[in-house]
């Protein structure tokens, strides 16, 4: 029997290399990816928050990822998703992913007062070991 997956946009601390990404672990990585533009990153503090703003011109950079059930629980927890931090729904992505169904998570708080990233990419800083 088939396990159902699903596809996940991932922008900040979850993508490869990030502080989070451990999340990630036993999921499959897809591909790169980015929306159209009218979507934004805000730093909310030491992570992201993505929200729909239509005076953006760039989109968010980002990974697209292939989890399973169990996978996407965790991901509802982490992110949130029942404390009305971040809400998963579908996202628009260029190409090639702009045919597929792709859910992300867009965050539900103000982001008044918060800094955006204009290039709508978080940055991986990835801390050498040993």
């Amino acid at each position: 029997m088939a396990t159902e997956r699903t596809l996940v946009f991932v922008y900040g601390t979850l993508k490869r290399g990030a502080s989070n990404h451990t999340v990630m672990a036993g999921q499959q990585f897809v591909g790169e990816a980015r929306t159209p533009p009218g979507h934004r990153l805000f730093v909310v503090a030491d992570y992201p928050g993505l929200v729909r703003d239509p005076t953006d011109t760039r989109g968010v950079q980002g990974e697209v990822w292939s989890v399973d059930a169990d996978a996407l629980r965790t991901l509802d927890r982490f992110e949130g998703v029942e404390e009305k931090l971040y809400r998963r729904g579908p996202i628009p992505l260029l190409p090639p992913f702009d045919t597929a169904s792709v859910d992300g998570y867009f965050y539900l708080r103000t982001v008044r007062g918060r800094r955006p990233l204009v290039d709508g990419v978080w940055p991986v800083r990835v801390v050498p070991v040993g």
